[in-house]
């Protein structure tokens, strides 16, 4: 092999060029595992990745995708053989080293996760960065003692990749789901994938000057953040959760204490980069049954070539994806 296709984003003064490019072996960063890439996926993170003096690379050039799906090319490490189905998710993937969109990778082997039987790779990037912190969520919303039957969930940017799995796989866990969207025409895709009922963004806000609304959900996934955060916080039934993972919204909200002092609501940080191997490999078993979301290609799945990534990584900012955009390699 003399050469592969990557993506590359290249600083130029203080604009970006994203264009693929052909690439050889020896331009990968250092590491124990060499993987011939099949699937990855286009996450708003990724779409950072090609933002002018954005805030998540910063050496050039690079190669973004921040997961992968993948065969073993070649190993440095015992546990990893060649031939080998594996997955990558987090870490510095796609950020501070190259990253999935490209026909070969090259990682450390502390950061490679073997595919896990049930799940194909293809099913594993659809789901990728997106399904694996939704998964998370869902486990510590569980963890903190959400159980079905206690009231609807709420989902927020439940359009996305976090959210509309999420929805999915509440509902598939026998949860009442409240899917929150500012897009009326989605309603009936939320409502396939799994929502008793989907509302807009203003019909979560509290009246002004209000500190505390009435107690409304058992529990939230928020990708969001941002200004919708306090009011989500100040709905949640007495000892219910939060699993905030994401800042669509904003990095920022201005809140009080009123919702963890007198209810006792939980806020969760959800952490899928530096996530613990023991952790990720057991949350990644239970994506191959009792998570998997249901018609996981056709509900949240659609394609992208390398050469259409720019624009989809441009739509994904715009906040024009619904589900998740399945990179083939």
């Amino acid at each position: 092999m003399d050469s592969f296709r990557a993506l590359v984003v290249d600083r130029q003064g203080d604009s970006l060029s994203v264009k693929v490019q052909a690439l050889t072996l020896d331009r990968l960063p250092e590491g124990d595992v060499t993987i011939r890439v099949r699937y990855s996926g286009v996450n708003y993170k990724d779409g950072m990745t090609v933002v002018p003096n954005g805030p998540i690379v910063k050496h050039f050039p690079h190669v973004p995708g921040i997961d992968l799906a993948g065969h073993v090319a070649a190993s440095n490490d015992p546990r990893f053989k060649e031939g080998d189905e594996v997955l990558v998710t987090g870490y510095g993937l796609g950020v501070s080293t190259y990253g999935g969109y490209s026909e070969y990778a090259r990682v450390p082997g502390d950061w490679v996760v073997p595919l896990p039987a049930g799940l194909s790779m293809k099913e594993a990037m659809a789901l990728g960065t997106a399904g694996f912190t939704a998964a998370l969520s869902v486990h510590r919303l569980e963890e903190a003692g959400l159980a079905p039957g206690q009231g609807p969930v709420l989902v927020t940017g439940a359009t996305g990749g976090v959210g509309s799995a999420a929805v999915s796989m509440l509902a598939g866990r026998g949860y009442e789901v409240t899917a929150s969207t500012r897009k009326e025409e989605e309603h009936g895709f939320l409502q396939e994938l799994g929502a008793s009922e989907v509302l807009a963004p203003d019909a979560l806000r509290m009246p002004e000057g209000r500190a505390l609304h009435r107690e409304r959900w058992a529990g939230a996934v928020d990708p969001v953040g941002g200004s919708f955060l306090p009011h989500v916080l100040g709905t949640v039934r007495y000892g219910g959760g939060v699993a905030l993972s994401g800042f669509t919204g904003g990095a920022d909200f201005a809140t009080n204490v009123y919702p963890f002092i007198l209810r006792g609501v939980q806020l969760l940080g959800i952490d899928s980069v530096l996530c613990p191997m023991p952790l990720r490999k057991r949350t990644w078993e239970r994506l191959t049954g009792e998570l998997k979301p249901s018609g996981l290609l056709s509900a949240i799945a659609r394609e992208a070539t390398l050469d259409e990534l720019p624009d989809a990584l441009d739509a994904i900012l715009r906040g024009e994806v619904r589900g998740r955009v399945l990179v083939a390699l």
